[in-house]
């Protein structure tokens, strides 16, 4: 079957298929993009009643990355297509599937085995493609973290399991007395016990960037790689709070900017979108991280963009013509729980939406942490300030309560 040359009726013979592995709020979007040009979705996650859980045609609760229990689940629904939206999946299950014709993998299954470890997707920017990056090394216990950072990494430096996301076990270390501290942290935040970080050496970049890239296939058939314009966004212990488009950036640092992601992307191969993270100071740009799949950051598309990221991803996926195009400057900010509790409430959600030109995502999540990400408040405005300002405003409105017995 070619997948975009044809597109059946959910729930019939002729369906097309595509099953997410990962149904959280950026999944929800996606499964939402794919309903709307008629796809049968299938949402597979850790938890019950995720986001993705409460919009797709069919939801399923497993480890994802237990092997045998990944395997039956595609095996029984067989999907056309496979679509991972976090990095803890068994991943070489992953591999056998795509070897063996059972489903396609997007982007590839080698891509998301690179992008789930932080080892993997380092070692192919800087040793292969000799992209610029923060000097690194990779240890394995207390005593080879030291011995990088005395070695020639120095302080400051950054602390991050291999294998983790969202900034979870990610510190920043300004001398000795926080390497074990930070150790500690790490092998709590990362998905695999006695596990693995890499310590880089910090840059002082004036901003950092998520340039979200897709490759889609073009006019002629053949994949093409287009850019959206660059994100801008404030991290607060690794994890985003807010984000807007387009980051003002020089000429040379964007055509910079655009040759390092397009280099990575074309490397990790298939179709989708990317959020390739960069280091920005001047012309100068810095490659960091990427995953295959729409980013946090990136849901300020929602009102910046004709087509958001996650009608990007599903456009592409499908092998249908995409469009990046910027129709409004904007922001995004996030609306925490704030409370720790099942089945909250929100209040303040009119007066939210009454900031002019803005709009709301409440997710869903079954449950409230404190620090967890339940939503997201979105606004566009003629400037970033401005813009910035709003989404601000209408996230603050919007108050999480315990929710009635």
């Amino acid at each position: 079957m070619t997948i975009g040359a044809r597109i059946g009726t959910p729930g019939s013979a002729s369906a097309t298929r595509v099953m997410l592995l990962g149904a959280g709020e950026l999944g929800k979007e996606v499964l939402i993009a794919l309903q709307r040009l008629g796809v049968e979705t299938i949402a597979v996650d850790r938890y019950a009643d995720a986001p993705g859980h409460q919009v797709a045609h069919r939801a399923f609760v497993i480890d994802m990355t237990d092997p045998k229990a990944l395997r039956e689940i595609i095996e029984r629904e067989r999907p056309h297509l496979v679509v991972p939206e976090i990095e803890a999946i068994a991943t070489d299950t992953l591999a056998e599937i795509e070897r063996e014709g059972i489903a396609e993998v997007i982007p590839t299954a080698r891509a998301t085995q690179l992008t789930m470890n932080r080892e993997g997707i380092r070692r192919l920017a800087a040793e292969e493609l000799g992209l610029p990056t923060s000097p690194y090394a990779f240890a394995d216990s207390l005593e080879s973290l030291r011995a990088a950072i005395a070695g020639g990494i120095g302080f400051p430096c950054v602390v991050k399991p291999v294998m983790s996301s969202s900034g979870k076990g990610q510190s920043v270390l300004r001398g000795e007395a926080d390497v074990g501290p930070a150790w500690d942290y790490a092998m709590s935040g990362g998905r695999v016990k006695g596990g693995r970080v890499i310590v880089e050496g910090f840059i002082d970049f004036d901003y950092e960037i998520t340039l979200l890239t897709v490759r889609a296939r073009g006019a002629s058939g053949e994949i093409e790689t287009r850019y959206c314009e660059p994100i801008g966004h404030l991290q607060k212990a690794g994890d985003y709070v807010e984000s807007w488009q387009p980051q003002p950036m020089s000429a040379l640092a964007l055509e910079r900017a655009r040759d390092v992601a397009g280099k990575v992307t074309a490397a990790l191969g298939g179709r989708g979108i990317f959020g390739v993270e960069l280091f920005v100071k001047g012309d100068a740009v810095w490659f960091s991280e990427v995953s295959p799949r729409p980013h946090d950051t990136g849901l300020v598309t929602l009102i910046t963009q004709g087509q958001s990221e996650f009608e990007l991803h599903a456009r592409a996926i499908l092998g249908l013509p995409v469009d990046t195009t910027l129709r409004d400057t904007g922001a995004s900010a996030v609306i925490y729980g704030g409370l720790e509790a099942r089945g909250i409430a929100f209040e303040g959600v009119a007066e939210a939406l009454a900031v002019p030109r803005s709009d709301l995502r409440l997710f869903g999540k079954p449950e409230s942490f404190v620090k967890r990400r339940m939503g997201v408040a979105v606004a566009a405005a003629t400037t970033i300030d401005a813009a910035r300002e709003n989404a601000r405003t209408a996230a603050s409105r919007v108050r999480p309560v315990p929710g009635e017995a």
